[in-house]
């Protein structure tokens, strides 16, 4: 009696199996079928302008980077429109930036908008744009180098840890925070800053075509409003988003701005990996304290 029941349910299990089984493989493939499916009110005709966001603290240049070269070499894209918004960081990654932005000035115009603060290495990242338009109220320059370090010498006293170091290389110590550091070592690393800050200072004075003899006016880490940052030469033109927009459509020469948008299976998946990367440093937090 069981084996009549089951071979007269069997179509109704095996399906409930199936789905069971392949659940979450045939979830992603209807994701993939709604987020690729083309909408029917898109335009047909390929985009010819391009936006490119810097945001936040510069750390890595990979990213950016790797959209800058795709840009350049994107036949279709007549212009690139570059908003920043951030306190500047690394160095290295911010000259990457810079490099990358200067490949793109190559091919196409290239307009940087400050949209909030366009600071230390957000802005040796848009140096060779084009022009650099503001808002009102960004903050432009603070053109310096720092490098920050902590003595924690008399805590470690006070919980009776020491340091054991070995070396190799007079200066291969310099910037410990476990001593005060000596003469020697701290003017090794005044004169590493400084030759950064020379480079920083040049590279501006070229790109923006300023006096490098005179970084006094421009530079030395001071930080502009946007109407004063124009009178020293830093920028060429206060505007909203809009005055942007539409300074590197007359650059562009293009009378019909088609704005390049992100598709919606690259929107999911740059949300997707956000998740996966929060849900994975949370667990790993997790393991950590146990």
């Amino acid at each position: 009696m069981s084996d009549f029941f089951k071979k007269l349910f069997y179509p109704f299990t095996a399906t409930l199996d199936f789905i069971q089984k392949y659940f979450k493989s045939l979830v992603f493939i209807l994701i993939l079928i709604l987020v690729l499916a083309p909408a029917g009110s898109e335009s047909v005709k390929p985009p010819n302008l391009a936006k490119v966001n810097l945001a936040g603290p510069i750390t890595d240049s990979a990213k950016i980077v790797k959209q800058l070269d795709r840009l350049a070499n994107e036949k279709s894209i007549k212009g690139v429109l570059f908003i920043v918004n951030s306190p500047g960081g690394a160095v290295a990654p911010s000259v990457e930036i810079a490099l990358a932005l200067k490949r793109v000035k190559e091919k196409k115009p290239v307009v940087a908008y400050a949209a909030g603060t366009m600071a230390s290495g957000s802005y040796y990242a848009s140096i060779w744009a084009d022009k650099i338009v503001a808002n009102p109220a960004a903050t432009i320059g603070s053109i310096g180098v720092i490098m920050e370090g902590l003595n924690i010498k008399g805590l470690m006293n006070k919980i009776g840890v020491k340091p054991q170091i070995v070396k190799a290389g007079k200066y291969k110590e310099a910037g410990t925070p476990f001593r005060e550091w000596t003469k020697d070592e701290r003017k090794e690393i005044e004169t590493h800053i400084l030759d950064i800050y020379k480079m920083f200072v040049k590279d501006v004075a070229k790109a923006r075509n300023l006096d490098p003899r005179h970084p006094e006016k421009f530079a030395d880490a001071k930080i502009f409003i946007a109407e004063k940052a124009k009178k020293v030469g830093l920028i060429d033109k206060i505007g909203s988003i809009k005055e942007a927009e539409a300074l590197i459509k007359t650059l562009s020469g293009v009378t019909d701005a088609r704005w390049k948008q992100k598709s919606k299976f690259e929107e999911y998946m740059e949300s997707f990996a956000e998740r996966s990367a929060r849900i994975f440093i949370g667990q790993l937090k997790e393991w950590t304290i146990r």
